[in-house]
């Protein structure tokens, strides 16, 4: 059987619905300082269910040699990885005007 995209119908290899999502995606990139001092980098998505987080997640702690999870569709990173993140985001296909990196976050 094949597979198909529930959102536009089209066969998984020809969806571009994840594409025209990153475009459009409105990310926030902070540092957030955890127990014991230790560094944590967040990444807020304006609207999280239109890209796939776990993939995302999974890709960042994998360039980046580091520990991550996502808590309330925020991705978090072990350690400062702000600059890094914002570059590789831009990699990725997500659009360079959308990506803000806010200097002090707090939790």
């Amino acid at each position: 059987m094949i597979d198909v995209c529930p959102k536009c119908g089209l066969k998984k290899e020809l969806c571009v619905c994840e594409v025209i999502a990153k475009e459009s995606q409105k990310i926030v990139i902070g540092l957030v300082e955890k127990r014991y001092k230790k560094k944590m980098t967040t990444i807020e998505t304006s609207n999280s269910k239109d890209i796939d987080l776990k993939e995302l997640l999974k890709m960042l702690k994998s360039r980046f040699a580091c520990g991550g999870t996502i808590k309330n569709s925020i991705i978090e990173l072990q350690g400062n990885h702000m600059n890094k993140v914002k570059e590789e985001l831009i990699r990725l296909g997500f659009n360079l005007d959308s990506i803000e990196i806010k200097q002090h976050a707090q939790r």
